[in-house]
């Protein structure tokens, strides 16, 4: 029961909002209107194309800034992902270092040599 309220409701909203493009395209597509673009030049066009061109320039818009904003979280990983990995090589080098230095403990007396006299017997 409560599935088909949602879809019908669904296909109410799309068909409502079909209608209304098409009202919006059909009222504005003869209205002509001046706009000013850049110094000296204000063409004349319909407000139909307008309000199509400025949707199409403000999508194009959000998608190059979501892309720069990326790519600049792309850089900025890189570098913390390189300064992690430089770090961890110098760890890996200082502890190869310190292991070669350490000396290891041997037997007592070993590498000693100790020579004893006895007089008389």
């Amino acid at each position: 029961m409560w599935l088909k309220i949602k879809n019908w409701t669904k296909g109410i909203i799309f068909a409502l909002g079909v209608i209304y493009a098409a009202i919006f395209v059909f009222k504005n597509s003869d209205s002509p209107v001046t706009f000013w673009w850049w110094f000296g030049h204000t063409p004349q066009t319909t407000v139909f194309y307008l309000a199509t061109f400025a949707f199409a320039a403000g999508v194009i818009f959000t998608l190059l800034v979501r892309m720069m904003w990326s790519t600049m979280r792309q850089f900025r990983k890189m570098g913390a992902q390189s300064r992690t990995d430089k770090l961890e090589r110098e760890m890996a080098d200082m502890k190869a270092k310190a292991a070669m230095l350490q000396s290891k403990p041997g037997a007592p007396g070993e590498g000693v040599t100790v020579q004893v006299d006895q007089l008389g017997g």
